[in-house]
């Protein structure tokens, strides 16, 4: 601990501290260099001691939880990273409703799983996604039809500069697609240490998403099944598309997908419909764009399933999932990302917005993406 000795400050034994461990070990991609500092966390309370620990040391901190959303750089991160695991899930009445407050260290699909058991919606759809509750509401996951935002009611969190405990209500989190304040303008000031939900009693589960209906079988205008048997389905599509974390397949390596769905003009769609003789999935949106299919782009701008560059390629299963075929570095998928996007902005005048977070990197995500 000869580091930690030298900057004047005693982290407290009982908490484990860890130097120069690799990241490449806590992430779905399997790539990234060291944390100079590293803690395993396994409740709140934990979490706010840290924080206080690398508040008077003046050192940056990195909350990670499946590592499933996240680039980090081969240099690492070089500051205190902070790997939250396990909690609590508790559920009580809400008038028709039920509350359910969960720990921001669960595993995302037990909290699913159990949701559904009790018979509950609004989650059914979110089946099988990597990674911990406490990331949900900083990404507004979402998946076959269904959005977190739609079920978050508040969230928990640290104020990282503080120390100070705040309950911020959804309203107040800025949700947008694939996005809120916790990933734009609040980036950095707040730790989430748990999420409250507000879901209800569901005879029948929500099936919006095309692939997912057929899947069930279900008539265009059929009701849908319980929660737990849409379940069951999303997790049979996601397992078919390698979205499903497993050890002997070999897109596992990945964080799902990489760019986000594009939102475009009219006009805009119009004239990529011109430039293809297959059907462009065109979805209106509330704001008068159109979102378009990222997946599609990429196919038409020359990149199929399967495709490698050197140590790093795409899914086999599913265009969007950037993976590391073994040995990759975090150099090796940002240089297959920039020509993908590349290739997709020259042909079709659309750029594609990275999903995941940048950890560890000496310049903005645009700056790396537009890299030759």
């Amino acid at each position: 601990m000869a580091q930690v000795e030298a900057l004047g400050l005693e982290m407290p034994a009982r908490l484990g501290l860890v130097e120069n461990e690799p990241l490449a070990a806590h992430t779905t991609f399997e790539v990234g260099g060291p944390a100079r500092y590293f803690l395993h966390c396994g409740a709140a309370g934990q979490s706010e001691e840290l924080l206080q620990w690398a508040r008077r040391a003046e050192i940056p901190v990195l909350v990670l939880g499946g590592g499933s959303n996240v680039l980090i750089s081969d240099r690492g991160f070089d500051g205190l990273v902070v790997l939250m695991s396990g909690g609590s899930i508790e559920l009580a009445s809400c008038g028709e409703q039920v509350r359910v407050r969960v720990d921001a260290g669960v595993e995302w699909d037990a909290l699913v799983e159990r949701v559904v058991h009790e018979g509950l919606g609004g989650l059914e759809c979110l089946s099988g996604i990597p990674g911990r509750v406490g990331a949900a509401p900083i990404q507004n996951i979402g998946a076959y039809g269904q959005e977190v935002a739609e079920t978050i009611d508040g969230v928990q969190v640290v104020e990282r500069a503080t120390g100070q405990k705040r309950r911020i209500s959804a309203n107040q989190c800025g949700f947008g697609y694939r996005s809120s304040h916790f990933k734009g303008k609040w980036r950095d000031r707040f730790v989430v240490t748990g999420v409250e939900f507000l879901l209800s009693r569901a005879a029948m589960g929500r099936v919006t998403y095309p692939d997912l209906r057929r899947h069930l079988g279900l008539t265009p205008d059929g009701p849908a099944p319980g929660p737990l048997a849409v379940r069951d389905g999303v997790l049979a599509v996601r397992r078919a598309k390698s979205m499903v974390i497993d050890a002997g397949d070999p897109n596992r390596r990945s964080a799902g997908s990489f760019f986000t769905n594009p939102f475009v003009t009219i006009e805009t769609a119009a004239a990529i419909r011109r430039q293809s003789d297959r059907q462009l999935p065109a979805y209106p949106a509330a704001d008068g764009s159109v979102k378009l299919s990222a997946a599609w782009l990429i196919e038409e701008a020359g990149f199929t399933r399967g495709y490698e560059l050197g140590r790093a390629g795409l899914s086999s299963r599913h265009t969007l999932a950037l993976i590391n075929r073994g040995g990759a570095t975090a150099q090796d998928l940002l240089s297959l990302a920039a020509k993908i996007r590349r290739q997709v902005r020259e042909m079709f005048g659309v750029t594609l917005t990275p999903e995941p977070v940048f950890v560890g990197f000496d310049q903005p995500v645009e700056a790396l993406m537009d890299q030759d």
